[in-house]
């Protein structure tokens, strides 16, 4: 079972772990023109391997080879982001079962759950926690 870690955690995970690392699963258009989280001040950077490609939203078949390609091993504590937390969840439990036993799932992901006027980024998730983001 894939544990949901909130996001401020994940900044203290990322600060105090030099084994945690983030890989944020979201498309190459949410990462344009969305954003994406900011982790210079830790001196990281998220690695940006999609879950599912878009326009499509199919599986990426890759997914697993790639994270594998990014240097990644059993050993590193890996932080799945995404807009909601629920493709990150998914992409955890594939890493768990493809031996990557330290695999998280960033709660409320980037952008969070709707308000009440449909707006994302305001109730929960990294934006909301006021963590630290940027457009690219």
């Amino acid at each position: 079972m894939v544990e949901n870690v909130a996001p401020a955690e994940v900044w203290r995970a990322l600060a105090e772990n030099p084994r945690a690392h983030m890989v944020d699963v979201r498309t190459d258009a949410e990462w344009t023109y969305v954003g994406f989280p900011d982790l210079a001040a830790l001196g990281k950077r998220p690695a940006t391997i999609s879950w599912q490609v878009f326009p499509e939203m199919e599986i990426n078949g890759d997914f697993l080879a790639e994270l594998e390609e990014a240097g990644f091993t059993p050993a590193d504590h890996l932080y799945f982001l995404c807009r909601s937390g629920v493709r990150s969840l998914h992409a955890a439990e594939a890493a768990i079962a493809a031996g990557f036993p330290h695999a998280y799932n960033i709660a409320d992901g980037f952008e969070g759950p709707p308000d009440a006027e449909g707006h994302r980024g305001t109730v929960a998730g990294w934006k909301a926690e006021g963590l630290p983001w940027r457009q690219r």
